[in-house]
């Protein structure tokens, strides 16, 4: 049984930084395993967005146009954890941020983000401007 665990949401200015970390345990980062991991948000009134992906074997990663070239998805195997590094944040940008599992692949295909298997549960973003 996977769990995720989110941490490093809050507030910032237009134009700021911030970290998030997403803790996993169970399967994901075993030696012999292939799993996608990845980060989706979530604003008020609008659907869920995938904005980043990345395969724990692999290392892999994917963006979506929104957050390409600001943000970056990336992994510690051995501490079993995920991270998405937010740069150059917009007000547009806010929202529930979630981690998800899932050992499907792929991961991402058609310009969409196909993890949905186990989720965090959430961290919030606040960017003002």
């Amino acid at each position: 049984q996977v769990q995720l665990v989110e941490s490093g949401g809050g507030s910032v200015q237009a134009g700021g930084s911030l970290r998030l970390s997403c803790a996993a345990s169970g399967y994901i980062y075993s030696d012999d395993t292939s799993a996608c991991m990845g980060w989706f948000r979530q604003a008020p009134g609008k659907t869920r967005e995938g904005v980043a992906a990345i395969m724990s074997d692999t290392g892999s990663t994917y963006y979506s146009d929104s957050v390409k070239g600001r943000f970056t998805i990336s992994q510690d195997n051995d501490k079993k954890t995920m991270y998405l590094q937010m740069n150059s944040l917009k007000p547009e940008d806010t929202g529930m941020y979630y981690c998800a599992a899932d050992d499907r692949l792929p991961c991402w295909a058609r310009g969409t983000i196909r993890i949905d298997n186990t989720w965090g549960q959430g961290t919030q973003v606040t960017v003002s401007s």
